[in-house]
């Protein structure tokens, strides 16, 4: 049974390279929550700690200090491969800039999150040709993600975040190389996600994004710190 709350942050600080001459403080004391069902835009200008915010909602690494718990599992101070399992298990993140594999068709890139389980590959492709079918992208199965739009990408990377079936999606921008017809509809597509019973958690600057009407809350963030919590458009 997963806990109303699905993100809590208390008192969060996320230091890179502590106590080196290049030491930057990403995040100072970030406290706030995020309930199940929600969806939610992180704002703030470049350098403002939103990607190291939603890396941590996204368990791809532990807060320096302060206490983060994530679907219910508290991450703080968790060995590696602990954070890695919770990882795959709670969280499916979408990546500014996709993150896919040239070498790879698009099958084989919504599937490689199933590598490391020991999932068969017939259900692997099973779970993938669910998803291609629920993009409208299956009669991209085939091809090399090299020959694919924007608009395309960026739903095989919707689809690779939900291959393991995950409660909380992490996007970040998600619509900084699309147009705004296709912008649209990739909020679209994300705020179908929370109609599912998913939360999710974009960050983005992009007023499309802030303004769809499925957003519950904007989350200004600047220098690592929340300025304000404004209710969605």
């Amino acid at each position: 049974m997963m806990p109303d709350n699905l993100v809590e942050l208390q008192a969060v600080t996320k230091i890179y390279n502590q106590g080196q001459a290049n030491e930057v403080i990403a995040l100072k004391q970030v406290s706030f929550t995020v309930a199940r069902n929600e969806m939610v835009c992180v704002q703030g200008p470049s350098g403002s700690g939103k990607t190291t915010l939603l890396s941590l909602i996204g368990c791809i690494f532990a807060p320096t200090s302060g206490r983060a718990t994530i679907g219910g599992k508290k991450i703080s101070r968790l060995p590696d491969h602990f954070l890695t399992r919770y990882r795959r298990e709670l969280t499916g993140f979408v990546f500014q800039h996709y993150n896919m594999l040239d070498h790879l068709t698009v099958l084989e890139n919504i599937t490689l999150p199933l590598l490391p389980l020991g999932i068969s590959p017939g259900d692997r492709v099973r779970k993938a040709d669910r998803l291609l079918e629920k993009f409208g992208l299956s009669h991209r199965r085939n091809f090399s993600v090299t020959q694919l739009s924007g608009g395309e990408l960026q739903r095989v990377a919707i689809a690779r975040a939900l291959i393991n079936d995950p409660p909380i999606i992490v996007a970040d921008e998600p619509t900084a190389h699309l147009d705004g017809k296709l912008s649209r509809e990739v909020v679209d597509m994300l705020a179908s996600l929370r109609d599912e019973g998913r939360t999710v958690v974009i960050a983005s600057h992009d007023p499309i994004v802030s303004a769809h009407p499925a957003m519950a809350r904007i989350i200004e963030v600047r220098d690592g710190i929340i300025l304000h919590q404004l209710s969605g458009r």
